[in-house]
């Protein structure tokens, strides 16, 4: 099927007892049981499992081309969920250019507790197959990677990592299923921050891990996800599939307008530089069409000079809201370094982008007048 129609059958279940087509949602946190204290259901409690939730991981698991979907309380307990499962001693190989709250989870978090960690920049194989330790047993990509946009040769990475006997995660938030699908690619977990674009509408917080095989280890993450409890309500569960229906749509109108965006931006007299996949000058061209369907909707764009002048520029905006965030139907920026603290290593003059649904003429009248 073309992905707009797996979309809505993955996410279309009509209820069958009063035949609405729109699932309802299950607010219930416990379940009954009958007279022999036998479950009358194939739910005991909403920790550990509920219609809404299920009903999402199956259709994760179903866009992604996975064996099982497991849906978390946010990207973030995704991440800490999936380390969780490794052990003291183990290590980690992670992308230099990847969201900073990862790395910020191995070091605050996991290196006290045994967890061993090497930063490095994935798109230089030579280095990646050198980071590769006797005890490496994840690799972890983000492409397009958060800030810059760097580009992963996912085959190639997840080929290092089992030949080093490693698992290999991808961050797919930024391409989505729509445009991209690193288990075909040979990783063998996927990870989204499903408040992006899977929802699509700035109003849910929730992440999603996607396992290639049902084994052993995707179970033990299944048992922290239950023990832990970091798995999201049915309501927010419920706003994300209805989020996904929309998925393919959204995605393809503002990745129209973000090439747009970027070509008026790129050469532009007050520009330093341009990061997006979509431009005719990236230097993996190549690989984006091999492993990538469209070049995504994020872009950062590097004004000149420094931090001050970043934020001036900014300030100016009248479509663009300023705000953290991305995937929602309205254009965001920001000022990355400032969101990121005093330890950022993202340069001081990058602007974040996430492209809205409004018009592209719109935008970039607005970022015209804001460069002047």
């Amino acid at each position: 099927m073309h992905f707009d129609t797996l979309a809505l059958k993955a996410t279309h279940q009509a209820d069958p007892t009063t035949g609405a087509v729109v699932p309802p949602i299950h607010l219930a946190t416990t379940f009954a049981r009958d007279e022999a204290n036998e479950l009358t259901g194939p739910y005991l409690y909403t920790r550990p499992n509920n219609p809404n939730r299920e009903a999402l991981e199956t259709a994760l698991a179903t866009l992604e081309g996975g064996a099982v979907g497991m849906a978390f309380g946010s990207g973030q307990a995704a991440t800490m969920t999936l380390l969780q499962a490794l052990s003291p001693g183990d290590h980690v190989l992670v992308a230099t250019d990847s969201y900073y709250g990862t790395p910020a989870l191995l070091e605050q978090v996991f290196h006290p507790w045994g967890l061993t960690y090497t930063r490095v920049h994935m798109d230089d194989l030579d280095a990646v197959k050198q980071s590769m330790h006797e005890n490496t047993r994840l690799v972890w990509c983000e492409t397009p990677s958060n800030p810059l946009l760097t580009i992963t040769d996912l085959l190639t990475v997840a080929r290092l990592a089992h030949d080093a006997g490693a698992l290999c995660v991808c961050d797919n938030t930024w391409a989505t299923p729509v445009l991209q699908r690193p288990l075909e690619l040979n990783c063998d977990i996927v990870m989204h921050s499903t408040s992006k674009y899977l929802s699509g509408h700035s109003d849910v917080l929730g992440g999603a891990l996607v396992f290639k095989r049902n084994d052993e280890f995707a179970q033990r993450v299944r048992s922290l996800q239950s023990l832990s409890g970091a798995v999201p309500s049915p309501f927010d569960c419920w706003l994300i599939s209805r989020g996904i229906k929309t998925l393919g749509v959204r995605m393809r109108a503002q990745m129209a307008t973000a090439q747009a965006v970027a070509d008026f931006l790129d050469g532009h007299p007050s520009v330093e530089k341009v990061h997006y996949p979509g431009l005719p000058n990236h230097p993996d061209r190549a690989l984006i069409a091999q492993q990538m369907n469209g070049p995504g909707a994020m872009l950062s764009v590097q004004v000149n000079g420094g931090a001050a002048e970043a934020l001036a520029f900014i300030g100016k905006l009248k479509l663009f809201t300023r705000a953290t965030s991305l995937g929602g139907v309205e254009s965001l920026i920001e000022h990355r370094a400032s969101v990121e603290g005093p330890n950022s290593t993202t340069p001081a003059n990058l602007l974040r982008v996430s492209i809205g649904l409004e018009h592209a003429e719109d935008l970039i009248a607005d970022l015209a007048q804001a460069l002047r």
